[in-house]
């Protein structure tokens, strides 16, 4: 059988130390000893190589052999109910007795194997009564505290009285993953961290990722020799996860960091809060410290009681901010706007515009005025700030404590204002609500020049080995906006948009109904200038006629004269029959008769018997089998008559006029798309025709395709037929060709529609 180390030898550099493998670094700390084994036959695949340092048996002795055959049915069967009764997962740990020794041993699976951690038994070890007085006289001190800072100060005592490290530090991180030393309990004769700044680049991803999957972390000798882990050497890159793992060995970079600030030994407790790390309880010690499970455990437990208050006093340090901008936004919130410019610079000055957010001014842009209360910038800048803004966030909302962030060519801007809210209030348009903070200077003191985190010198990469203090400046940022002052502030914008938009219908409402009253007025004009062309002209058409007749009446009157007076004559009458086809037309929108059910076949036949009747004309009209409508009797007649005699009109000369009226055998429908059914009667002739292209104008007022000299006619009878069918919430189209006559179609709603 042959056994080989899984030590891994990357080296790191610059280009990969962000991706240092730091979950299978091969090895483990020397204050225990390892065993891995498989699943399903508890078989030894891994052993670390210092077993013989707390039993008698080398790993060469005890891999490849099965748990039971190795140590005994009896530590086989404490293995098997700690598994199967699922003490795996949770607190407790498991004792067992291995070849005379007794330890104390924590078990965990990863991938296919369960990982075992021994560690000998310490029989000094404090008593858990001694563990539960301090655990319980830390909860007395947190329900006592209401700030967050408070809390932590006493975790950081407790946690130190607990575990006798020389420094325990509460450890915070920003947005970035900055850390803070937010509390701190050490021993008097040590220079305090707290307030103190470290980089991003301290505790980078990996290990930040390490430290959401294992809450506990120990060095108990930075000086430590890892102790390699061995497998046996049966496939090909074999490896073992040891996320998980107490004893793993620690990267290289981490323990020359250490070694830099003069620790000895390490415990690291995280704190998780909705799912992402919050901070860490970092406990140091200035010389070799070792912690039996138990206690490691009663530390953990203060890294969960401090979790679990993370959200309350959260939310008690929000609570004042909280009821403040809900007040303000209620009073706010019942300014009615109007459509006047000094409703709005009313509104702007409210003061709770500003209180719902604590900001120290606000503008308005609607439709291009800008309006503006405790804003440094000019109506110029805030346009700019407002068209940036609507374009970087596509016209919705966007908040930040430092714009030079977005605009970094823009410094003096941002030095007016550091951090705003913008919501928009138009997707159409810039229209939008900005809130603005100033710029609040700051200290940061980091521990050591934070560009210098890690440096490459002849002897390669390592962590800066210098923490002296360093002063930074932080400018262009106003203060964080709390969550509570996000959420009013869109609720007001959602509010405030309700409003513009009640405003712009009003004014499209009054704009509607000024138009409304222009167009009666106009109305009435055209409907008494019609009365006017109707009636008052009549009367000296009629006297032009009768002087006319009386003149052609006179004996030998030369023929140019009596050529003039029957061309004067021809023109009144044209001129009365256009006055009358006028009042007509005007007359039909003010038709009140009633709707009935019209017989088509009786009607039609009415009308065709008048038009032979009155005419000289031979003729020949067919009429089919048509339906019963509902209709205006006498506008369907006139529609009919009008049909009939434009086709007798533009009959071809020296051809007998034919005319055939009939109906489509089943409803149809107007158009391809529509659901509405129609009666269609089609009106047929032999006549002249026309061009097809002029198939809609013909149905414009005024409108004559033919030679007013060869054709009688003011063009207004289309225009009546297609304003009758209007009436009677139909259509009427034309088909025709020039020579091939002309089918007009009639489509009548099958339903009742007046």
């Amino acid at each position: 059988m042959r056994i080989k180390d899984i030590v891994n030898r990357d080296l790191v550099n610059l280009t990969n130390c962000e991706q240092e493998p730091i979950h299978i670094p091969g090895s483990i700390q020397p204050h225990g000893f390892l065993i891995g084994l498989k699943l399903d036959s508890f078989l030894i695949d891994y052993c670390s190589g210092n077993t013989l340092d707390f039993i008698e048996a080398s790993h060469t002795m005890i891999l490849g052999k099965t748990f039971e055959d190795v140590f005994g049915p009896e530590a086989m069967k404490s293995l098997l109910d700690y598994i199967t009764t699922q003490q795996m997962l949770s607190s407790s740990l498991l004792k067992m007795t291995l070849l005379g020794s007794e330890f104390v041993c924590t078990v965990h699976r990863s991938g296919e194997v369960y990982i075992l951690e021994l560690e000998p038994a310490n029989p000094s070890h404090r008593m858990p009564n001694e563990v539960y007085d301090h655990t319980s006289q830390f909860l007395t001190y947190m329900h006592s505290t209401h700030s967050m800072q408070d809390l932590c100060s006493l975790v950081a005592k407790g946690t130190r009285e607990v575990t006798g490290y020389d420094r325990v530090m509460i450890y915070r991180f920003d947005s970035h993953y900055n850390g803070e030393v937010y509390a701190e309990s050490r021993r008097d004769d040590l220079e305090p961290f707290l307030g103190l700044h470290y980089p991003h680049t301290d505790i980078p991803a990996q290990a930040r990722e390490l430290y959401m999957k294992n809450l506990l972390r120990l060095i108990a000798d930075v000086d430590y020799t890892p102790v390699p882990v061995f497998t046996v050497d049966d496939v090909p890159g074999k490896n073992l996860d040891l996320s998980l793992s107490i004893l793993r060995s620690t990267s290289p970079i981490h323990v020359q960091y250490l070694h830099n600030m003069g620790v000895g030994a390490t415990l690291t407790i995280s704190l998780i809060y909705k799912q992402k790390l919050w901070g860490l309880i970092a406990c140091h010690h200035y010389s070799p410290k070792n912690l039996t499970p138990e206690i490691r455990r009663a530390a953990l437990l203060q890294g969960h009681f401090i979790t679990s208050q993370i959200g309350l006093r959260q939310s008690h340090a929000e609570y004042e901010v909280s009821r403040k901008v809900n007040s303000a936004f209620d009073k706010i919130d019942t300014f009615n706007l109007s459509a006047d410019k000094e409703s709005f610079e009313e509104f702007i000055r409210q003061p709770e515009l500003l209180e719902i957010c604590n900001a120290s001014g606000v503008s308005l842009i609607v439709d291009g005025n800008v309006y503006k209360h405790g804003v440094e910038h000019s109506d110029e800048e805030v346009v700019f700030l407002a068209d940036f803004l609507t374009e970087h966030s596509i016209n919705t909302s966007f908040s930040t404590d430092k714009l030079l962030n977005q605009l970094p060519n823009y410094k003096s801007l941002c030095e007016k204002t550091a951090g705003l809210i913008y919501h928009s209030l138009d997707l159409d348009s810039n229209n939008c609500i900005i809130w603005y903070r100033p710029e609040t200077k700051s200290e940061v003191l980091w521990a050591g020049d934070p560009s210098k985190s890690i440096i490459k010198d002849k002897k390669g990469l390592s962590p800066r080995n210098s923490f002296n203090l360093w002063k930074e400046i932080v400018d262009c940022t106003s203060k964080p906006w709390f969550q509570s002052e996000l959420d009013a502030t869109a609720s007001y914008a959602f509010s405030l948009q309700r409003q513009l938009n009640m405003i712009l219908v009003m004014k499209e409402e009054e704009k509607y109904r000024t138009l409304s009253e222009m167009l009666k007025e106009a109305n009435a004009e055209l409907e008494n200038i019609n009365w006017i062309s109707s009636h008052d002209l009549q009367e000296p058409l009629r006297k032009l006629q009768l002087i006319s007749s009386h003149l052609m009446a006179e004996q030998d009157l030369p023929p140019h004269v009596m050529h003039m007076l029957t061309r004067l004559n021809f023109s009144a009458e044209r001129m009365q029959d256009l006055l009358g086809d006028i009042l007509q037309y005007t007359r039909l929108k003010k038709n009140d008769d009633p709707f009935e059910m019209l017989g088509l076949q009786e009607l039609i036949q009415e009308v065709s018997d008048d038009e032979i009747g009155s005419s000289d004309l031979k003729m020949n009209i067919k009429i089919g089998t048509l339906p019963e409508i509902y209709g205006v009797k006498f506008l369907v007649k006139q529609l009919f008559a009008n049909l009939i005699s434009n086709s007798l009109k533009y009959a071809k000369a020296d051809h007998t006029p034919k005319i055939k009226i009939c109906s489509s055998a089943t409803p149809k429908a107007f158009t391809p798309h529509s659901n509405a059914l129609f009666h269609v009667i089609t009106v047929q002739d032999n006549g002249i025709g026309f061009d097809q292209e002029y198939a809609e104008s013909i149905f414009n007022i005024f409108t004559k395709l033919h030679i007013s000299s060869e054709y009688s006619g003011s063009g207004m009878g289309l225009a009546l037929c297609k304003k009758i069918m209007q009436k009677h919430n139909g259509y009427i189209k034309a088909n025709s060709s020039i020579g091939e006559g002309t089918t007009i179609s009639l489509y009548f709603p099958i339903t009742r529609n007046s």
